[in-house]
């Protein structure tokens, strides 16, 4: 990390110190430049955690992250709400209180009648894209179709007794509540402002900024100060630049090398959403004044082989094992370009604690491979002359699932015995048929990616047998469908004490691990440069990146 922030490897916490040097002072004109457009700039839309970035400038939710460096920004913190929630006895029933104060960008107050309307909207069939947890948790949500259609009745499962309080009652216990809580979802909408899918467009805010400008759905976004903000009521978000100006659809490279050359605005200029690949990381490195200006994070994602064990050979746990035995990560590391971008994984869940990092290694399979103990357990498999399987991967070069992994594996494979046939296909073909119960490859490769820092949404919707899709999009790839796991799944949800659950869900992440229906890879490492004249970089665990709302260019 250098000068620039204390990273997650540090867990340091923010001070004036941890950005370029210099105190940060409020001022000055940020810029960011990003490849993917921010599409769909309605907090009934939005798919994000914590309350998402560039979002989080300008809707406010219940709870939000913990704006702090490494471990401790995997926490959750209360936003609009005077704490992270009150739960009942067995946490089917959240409360919640508002905090005085609380106004949009017009003065006008905030209610939690603004909260519930904002969630109920987020089922309209034309808002959606969101996160499906609030349909599936709610009472009543599964059969709701939004505000539109339901004649003014509202979600009876959200009840608002006055204008600071608001009750939530829920399906099953959920312990981890106040983590869906960040979501934009949460964000108040109101009502009378609320014109359906032109909303985007002039979303009203509740959060340090407000939108201005918004063209070409999020490709240009200006956002100026939000008079009616107040940082007595907002102790996460600094707000310090005066205007933001967000510009997408730029080549990743291109990024790059204005953020390396910080000329005229590009000296205050961060990315959300682009990394530094292995050519451009080999440069950076080399060169001390732009290596101190890169910042390093980590995020809750892990690249594995997946298995479908209703094709053949891989219904036999021990080809399944000797493949895990097989694989060479050293190689499949430098194929995503080396331990600066990616870290070996022997584990489902990512190593930060707050997902229940347990280590273990059940198939150990050392830095290279172990060929030998494949081979024996092919020939117990009843392939002691080896066997040919397909490999189906993605044709996206230079990627986590791409042709360099697979051919990796490929050559790792080949000394167990194993010919390994590739099968690329292009993007959406690739995710259509790897995400199809119907037309699942037996062997392929995969990434999942937890929708906060915890070990539930990172283990629940790969090996719950209840979330198995058999028509639309289904992730549980393994079919795993195991009675003491899904219970395990129910009985640590139940749990409010977040620090009691976390090793619970490691325990679970090693037992499923000894069925092999997955095999992990690799988790990747994020590496992104700043401007030379951008201040207090703050980078979390539960993100991974540059945290927006912290940034100072003065």
């Amino acid at each position: 990390m250098g000068a620039v922030a204390c990273g997650p490897e540090d867990g340091g916490a923010k001070s004036a110190g941890s950005g370029a040097s210099g105190t940060p002072h409020k001022g000055g004109a940020l810029s960011v430049l990003n490849n993917e457009a921010q599409t769909d700039f309605d907090p009934a839309r939005l798919y994000t955690s914590g309350g998402g970035n560039v979002p989080s400038l300008v809707f406010r939710t219940l709870t939000t992250r913990n704006r702090e460096n490494g471990a401790e920004g995997t926490k959750v913190v209360p936003d609009l709400a005077t704490d992270t929630g009150r739960p009942n006895a067995d946490a089917t029933v959240w409360t919640y209180t508002l905090k005085d104060g609380l106004t949009y960008e017009d003065g006008s107050p905030i209610t939690t009648a603004d909260i519930k309307y904002g969630i109920e909207r987020s089922f309209a069939a034309e808002l959606s894209g969101g996160a499906p947890y609030l349909r599936d948790w709610l009472v009543g949500g599964a059969q709701y179709q939004g505000p539109y259609k339901d004649g003014g009745k509202g979600l009876a499962s959200i009840e608002t007794p006055d204008a600071k309080t608001i009750v939530f009652h829920l399906n099953k216990p959920e312990g981890e509540f106040p983590f869906l809580a960040t979501q934009t979802q949460f964000a108040p909408v109101p009502k009378a402002k609320d014109n359906g899918t032109k909303y985007e467009e002039h979303p009203v805010s509740s959060g340090p900024y407000k939108v201005v400008k918004n063209e070409n759905d999020g490709e240009h976004l200006v956002l100026e100060r939000n008079p009616h903000w107040s940082e007595a009521t907002d102790t996460e978000r600094k707000a310090y630049p005066d205007t933001i100006d967000v510009r997408s659809g730029l080549d990743q490279a291109v990024i790059n090398q204005r953020l390396s050359a910080s000329q005229g605005p590009d000296a205050a200029a961060v990315t959300t959403d682009t990394n530094l690949g292995p050519a451009e990381l080999a440069k950076v490195t080399s060169d001390k004044q732009l290596a101190a200006r890169v910042g390093t994070g980590h995020f809750g994602y892990t690249n594995y082989i997946a298995f479908n064990p209703n094709v053949k050979p891989f219904d036999n746990p021990k080809v399944r094992q000797a493949i895990a035995y097989a694989v060479d990560r050293t190689s499949a590391v430098n194929a995503v370009g080396g331990s600066s971008l990616a870290e070996p994984a022997t584990t489902f869940l990512p190593h930060q604690k707050a997902f229940g990092y347990t280590p273990y290694d059940l198939f150990p399979a050392g830095a290279s491979g172990n060929a030998a103990k494949a081979k024996e357990l092919l020939k117990e498999a009843g392939y002691a002359d080896g066997l040919t399987v397909t490999l189906t991967h993605s044709n996206a070069k230079g990627g986590p699932k791409g042709p360099e992994v697979a051919t990796a594996l490929q050559d790792a494979l080949k000394k167990a015995g194993i010919t390994v046939k590739l099968q690329g296909l292009e993007g959406n073909d690739y995710n259509d048929t790897v995400a199809s119960a119907k037309k699942e490859p037996g062997f392929f490769l995969r990434g999942w990616g937890a929708d906060w820092p915890s070990g539930g949404p990172f283990l629940a919707p790969i090996f719950d047998g209840r979330q198995i899709v058999r028509d639309g999009a289904n992730f549980n790839t393994g079919f795993l469908n195991d009675a003491s796991v899904n219970s395990e799944i129910d009985e640590i949800n139940k749990l409010t004490d977040l620090t009691a659950a976390a090793p619970r869900w490691g325990a679970l992440d090693k037992k499923i691990g000894e069925q092999a229906v997955v095999v992990p890879l690799f988790h990747p490492v994020y590496k992104r440069l700043v401007g030379k004249d951008v201040k207090n970089v703050v980078i979390s665990d539960w993100t991974g990146v540059l945290d927006i709302s912290q940034v100072a260019v003065k």
